[in-house]
Protein backbone atom coordinates (compact mmCIF):
# COMPACT_ATOMS: atom_id res chain seq x y z
CA UNK A 1 0.00 0.00 0.00
CA UNK A 2 1.66 3.21 -0.93
CA UNK A 3 2.01 5.01 2.41
CA UNK A 4 3.33 9.16 2.26
CA UNK A 5 5.35 9.32 5.63
CA UNK A 6 3.12 12.22 6.65
CA UNK A 7 -0.13 9.49 6.32
CA UNK A 8 1.20 6.96 8.04
CA UNK A 9 0.06 5.79 11.81
CA UNK A 10 2.48 5.39 14.39
CA UNK A 11 2.92 1.95 15.37
CA UNK A 12 0.61 2.55 18.42
CA UNK A 13 -2.30 3.91 16.33
CA UNK A 14 -1.60 0.77 13.79
CA UNK A 15 -1.88 -2.13 17.01
CA UNK A 16 -5.01 0.01 17.81
CA UNK A 17 -6.24 -0.38 14.86
CA UNK A 18 -5.90 -3.86 14.63
CA UNK A 19 -7.18 -4.67 18.03
CA UNK A 20 -10.24 -2.49 16.70
CA UNK A 21 -10.83 -4.23 13.54
CA UNK A 22 -14.13 -5.97 12.58
CA UNK A 23 -14.92 -6.52 9.29
CA UNK A 24 -12.39 -6.89 6.09
CA UNK A 25 -12.23 -7.62 2.56
CA UNK A 26 -9.53 -10.68 2.76
CA UNK A 27 -7.80 -10.77 -1.27
CA UNK A 28 -5.89 -13.71 -1.23
CA UNK A 29 -3.28 -14.73 -4.88
CA UNK A 30 -4.48 -18.47 -5.08
CA UNK A 31 -3.05 -20.59 -8.20
CA UNK A 32 -6.41 -20.22 -10.10
CA UNK A 33 -6.24 -16.32 -9.36
CA UNK A 34 -7.63 -13.61 -7.39
CA UNK A 35 -10.37 -14.11 -4.17
CA UNK A 36 -11.68 -11.80 -2.91
CA UNK A 37 -14.54 -12.07 0.34
CA UNK A 38 -15.99 -9.36 2.68
CA UNK A 39 -15.93 -11.12 6.25
CA UNK A 40 -15.78 -10.63 9.96
CA UNK A 41 -11.94 -10.92 10.93
CA UNK A 42 -10.85 -10.54 14.97
CA UNK A 43 -7.28 -9.94 16.23
CA UNK A 44 -6.54 -13.00 17.72
CA UNK A 45 -3.09 -12.07 20.09
CA UNK A 46 -2.20 -14.93 21.04
CA UNK A 47 -1.30 -16.12 17.97
CA UNK A 48 -0.85 -12.80 16.00
CA UNK A 49 -3.13 -13.76 13.89
CA UNK A 50 -6.55 -12.35 12.25
CA UNK A 51 -9.01 -15.25 12.22
CA UNK A 52 -12.59 -16.00 10.64
CA UNK A 53 -14.63 -18.15 8.77
CA UNK A 54 -15.89 -18.36 5.22
CA UNK A 55 -18.62 -20.85 3.49
CA UNK A 56 -17.57 -24.59 2.66
CA UNK A 57 -18.14 -23.82 -0.99
CA UNK A 58 -16.02 -20.39 -0.99
CA UNK A 59 -13.07 -20.63 -3.17
CA UNK A 60 -11.24 -19.43 0.06
CA UNK A 61 -11.65 -22.24 1.72
CA UNK A 62 -9.43 -24.41 -0.96
CA UNK A 63 -6.86 -21.34 -0.59
CA UNK A 64 -4.36 -22.99 1.78
CA UNK A 65 -0.95 -20.86 1.93
CA UNK A 66 -2.15 -18.11 0.19
CA UNK A 67 -0.16 -14.79 -0.06
CA UNK A 68 -2.75 -12.66 1.47
CA UNK A 69 -3.82 -9.09 2.16
CA UNK A 70 -7.09 -8.29 4.55
CA UNK A 71 -8.02 -4.48 4.61
CA UNK A 72 -9.98 -2.73 6.80
CA UNK A 73 -12.05 0.34 6.01
CA UNK A 74 -12.19 3.15 9.06
CA UNK A 75 -13.98 6.40 8.79
CA UNK A 76 -14.22 7.95 4.84
CA UNK A 77 -15.56 11.19 3.62
CA UNK A 78 -15.13 13.28 0.67
CA UNK A 79 -13.84 16.58 0.51
CA UNK A 80 -14.97 19.48 -1.12
CA UNK A 81 -12.61 22.06 -2.42
CA UNK A 82 -15.23 24.13 -1.14
CA UNK A 83 -14.19 23.56 2.33
CA UNK A 84 -10.55 25.56 1.94
CA UNK A 85 -9.84 28.71 2.99
CA UNK A 86 -7.15 29.18 0.51
CA UNK A 87 -10.02 28.42 -2.38
CA UNK A 88 -10.67 32.16 -1.86
CA UNK A 89 -7.11 33.00 -1.58
CA UNK A 90 -5.25 31.36 -4.79
CA UNK A 91 -8.20 29.26 -6.11
CA UNK A 92 -5.18 26.32 -6.36
CA UNK A 93 -7.35 23.56 -4.76
CA UNK A 94 -8.58 20.22 -5.71
CA UNK A 95 -11.56 17.56 -4.44
CA UNK A 96 -9.81 14.26 -2.58
CA UNK A 97 -10.99 11.83 -0.42
CA UNK A 98 -10.22 11.65 3.73
CA UNK A 99 -9.86 7.79 4.73
CA UNK A 100 -8.62 5.50 7.41
CA UNK A 101 -7.13 1.67 6.11
CA UNK A 102 -5.39 -0.69 7.57
CA UNK A 103 -4.02 -3.59 5.82
CA UNK A 104 -2.55 -6.99 6.88
CA UNK A 105 -0.21 -9.39 5.06
CA UNK A 106 -0.07 -13.05 5.73
CA UNK A 107 -0.22 -16.48 4.26
CA UNK A 108 -3.51 -18.32 4.55
CA UNK A 109 -4.02 -20.76 7.14
CA UNK A 110 -7.55 -23.24 6.67
CA UNK A 111 -8.85 -24.58 9.71
CA UNK A 112 -10.85 -27.95 9.19
CA UNK A 113 -11.48 -29.21 12.93
CA UNK A 114 -14.78 -28.66 14.05
CA UNK A 115 -13.78 -27.51 17.53
CA UNK A 116 -11.37 -25.33 16.20
CA UNK A 117 -14.03 -23.80 13.95
CA UNK A 118 -16.33 -23.56 17.26
CA UNK A 119 -14.26 -22.20 19.24
CA UNK A 120 -13.93 -19.44 16.40
CA UNK A 121 -17.76 -18.47 16.32
CA UNK A 122 -18.08 -18.57 19.86
CA UNK A 123 -15.43 -15.85 20.22
CA UNK A 124 -16.67 -13.83 16.98
CA UNK A 125 -20.42 -14.04 18.76
CA UNK A 126 -19.14 -13.09 21.93
CA UNK A 127 -16.85 -10.06 20.72
CA UNK A 128 -19.79 -8.71 18.70
CA UNK A 129 -22.52 -9.34 21.57
CA UNK A 130 -20.61 -7.70 23.89
CA UNK A 131 -22.32 -4.78 25.38
CA UNK A 132 -26.26 -5.88 24.52
CA UNK A 133 -29.14 -5.71 27.03
CA UNK A 134 -29.79 -9.55 25.79
CA UNK A 135 -26.57 -10.50 24.32
CA UNK A 136 -27.02 -14.15 22.46
CA UNK A 137 -24.53 -16.99 22.64
CA UNK A 138 -24.07 -19.91 20.19
CA UNK A 139 -25.21 -22.17 23.22
CA UNK A 140 -28.79 -20.77 22.75
CA UNK A 141 -29.47 -22.42 19.69
CA UNK A 142 -29.86 -25.83 19.40
CA UNK A 143 -26.68 -28.43 19.68
CA UNK A 144 -27.92 -30.38 16.21
CA UNK A 145 -28.52 -27.01 14.56
CA UNK A 146 -25.00 -25.47 15.25
CA UNK A 147 -23.39 -28.59 14.69
CA UNK A 148 -25.00 -29.00 11.13
CA UNK A 149 -24.31 -24.92 10.35
CA UNK A 150 -20.64 -25.92 11.23
CA UNK A 151 -20.30 -28.33 8.72
CA UNK A 152 -21.41 -25.81 6.08
CA UNK A 153 -18.26 -23.36 6.68
CA UNK A 154 -14.21 -23.64 7.53
CA UNK A 155 -12.14 -21.82 9.07
CA UNK A 156 -9.59 -19.39 8.26
CA UNK A 157 -6.51 -17.39 10.06
CA UNK A 158 -4.37 -15.04 8.54
CA UNK A 159 -0.70 -14.82 10.36
CA UNK A 160 0.60 -11.39 10.59
CA UNK A 161 3.67 -10.70 8.31
CA UNK A 162 3.07 -7.20 9.00
CA UNK A 163 0.20 -4.66 8.99
CA UNK A 164 -0.12 -0.94 7.78
CA UNK A 165 -1.91 2.06 8.82
CA UNK A 166 -2.79 4.58 6.59
CA UNK A 167 -4.80 7.68 7.84
CA UNK A 168 -5.04 10.26 5.00
CA UNK A 169 -6.73 12.90 7.40
CA UNK A 170 -5.60 16.21 5.50
CA UNK A 171 -2.31 16.54 7.35
CA UNK A 172 -1.15 18.08 4.12
CA UNK A 173 -3.30 21.10 4.72
CA UNK A 174 -2.58 24.12 6.49
CA UNK A 175 -4.61 24.51 9.83
CA UNK A 176 -6.69 26.60 8.04
CA UNK A 177 -7.80 24.55 5.62
CA UNK A 178 -7.96 21.85 7.97
CA UNK A 179 -10.37 23.88 10.04
CA UNK A 180 -12.74 24.68 7.17
CA UNK A 181 -12.83 20.52 6.30
CA UNK A 182 -13.62 20.20 10.03
CA UNK A 183 -16.66 22.58 9.41
CA UNK A 184 -17.44 21.40 6.28
CA UNK A 185 -17.75 18.06 7.22
CA UNK A 186 -19.43 18.27 10.18
CA UNK A 187 -22.43 20.30 8.08
CA UNK A 188 -22.42 17.19 5.77
CA UNK A 189 -22.39 14.97 8.75
CA UNK A 190 -19.43 13.24 8.49
CA UNK A 191 -18.93 13.46 11.65
CA UNK A 192 -16.39 11.00 12.41
CA UNK A 193 -13.53 12.12 9.79
CA UNK A 194 -14.82 15.66 10.90
CA UNK A 195 -13.42 14.22 14.69
CA UNK A 196 -10.50 12.55 12.56
CA UNK A 197 -8.90 15.25 11.32
CA UNK A 198 -9.69 17.59 14.73
CA UNK A 199 -7.26 14.98 16.57
CA UNK A 200 -4.96 14.64 14.28
CA UNK A 201 -5.05 18.19 13.56
CA UNK A 202 -4.06 18.34 17.80
CA UNK A 203 -1.35 15.87 18.18
CA UNK A 204 0.57 17.48 15.35
CA UNK A 205 -0.15 20.75 16.91
CA UNK A 206 1.09 19.41 20.57
CA UNK A 207 4.47 17.30 18.57
CA UNK A 208 5.13 20.40 17.19
CA UNK A 209 5.05 22.49 20.99
CA UNK A 210 2.11 25.08 19.81
CA UNK A 211 -0.48 23.32 21.88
Amino acid sequence: MYVPPKFAMTPDETAAALAAARFAHLVSHAPDGLHVTPLPLMYDRATHALIGHVARANPHALAEGAESVATFAGPHAYVSPGFYATKAETGKVVPTWNYDVLAVYGRLVIHDDPDWVLDLVTRLTDLHEDGREQPWQVSDAPEPFVAGQLKAIVGVSLPVDRVEGKAKMSQNQPDRNRDGVVAGLTETGDVAVAERVRDIQRGSTNANGRG
